[in-house]
């Protein structure tokens, strides 16, 4: 359960540390440097490069999770705050699939026709939900860490 434990944890270090680079360091620097079309275009690629760490992380966080539970005896034996984990993890994962398929492709569509205010509408909506995302996962991190 050792292996299972560290490949979880890195595949949340992962995603919860980009979100939280991104949202808390690259995101004031780039907004305050780069003027509007250029802004979209590099976070269009930033995502393009970030989401595919998203997916392997969310790969492995959802395995090794699940594996754990099996080792636990299953869904109906666990620790409520295991629960808990699962259910905030849960969230966190539907919320990037509406960003990856929905805002993400929508900002792509937007900066290819180069419809600038249109796909800073969409950015924004990116930032709120990793905003959103962010917040959850020090939650689900802080549930961990508490009840360890």
């Amino acid at each position: 359960m050792g292996t299972l434990k560290i490949l979880h944890l890195l595949g949340v270090v992962i995603w919860v540390g980009g979100m939280f680079f991104a949202y808390m360091v690259l995101r004031p620097v780039v907004y305050q440097l780069l003027p509007s079309p250029q802004m979209l275009k590099f976070w269009q690629a930033i995502f393009a490069s970030f989401f595919h760490w998203v997916w392997l992380s969310i790969t492995v966080i959802l395995a090794s999770g699940l594996h754990m539970i099996s080792q636990m005896g299953g869904f109906g034996r666990l620790p409520f705050n295991v629960y808990l984990m699962f259910a905030i993890g849960s969230m966190m994962m539907l919320i990037f699939i509406y960003v990856f398929f929905t805002a993400y492709r929508k900002l792509k569509r937007y900066v290819a026709a180069e419809e600038w205010e249109l796909a800073g509408i969409s950015l924004i909506q990116i930032r709120v939900l990793i905003g959103l995302n962010l917040i959850l996962g020090f939650v689900t991190i802080a549930i961990a860490v508490l009840d360890a």
